[in-house]
């Protein structure tokens, strides 16, 4: 994609999420490096973020109460233009290497106008066979 450019499926899909609580496994080709996850809503991102903080120091506790109301913000529908992608359960592959991180259920924002290409579908590490079934 050319420089400050959105891809207008892409960004159907980011809307469609955004408004309709749409979610869609999906791929994104960013500055050479794949990232891959569920596609879900701005609010729902800003939710997630908020949960992980609310539990810490009163420091921590401002700052999920900030995500809520971005979570809020988002959830109003005033927004007439989307910028930004956000994706669940994310990974991030550069090169032939394990994915970063590599546990855990990672959530991920990124500006539209950075993805160079997309695919649907995520992409996952094949399951290790037990040692039952390696008889």
């Amino acid at each position: 994609m050319s420089e400050n450019t959105k891809d207008n499926i892409l960004e159907f899909f980011v809307t469609a999420a955004n408004k309709h609580d749409f979610e869609l496994d999906i791929s994104l080709l960013v500055h050479g490096a794949i990232v891959t996850g569920t596609l879900i809503s701005a609010t729902e991102y800003f939710e997630n973020m908020s949960q992980s903080f609310e539990d810490g120091s009163d420091i921590s506790q401002k700052v999920s109460q900030q995500l809520s109301e971005a979570g809020e913000s988002a959830d109003s529908g005033n927004q007439q233009e989307v910028n930004f992608i956000h994706l669940k359960n994310t990974k991030i592959y550069c090169g032939d290497s394990k994915p970063t991180p590599s546990k855990g259920e990672i959530l991920w924002r990124g500006k539209l106008v950075e993805v160079d290409s997309f695919f649907l579908g995520r992409i996952a590490e094949p399951k290790s066979k037990s040692k039952n079934n390696d008889k």
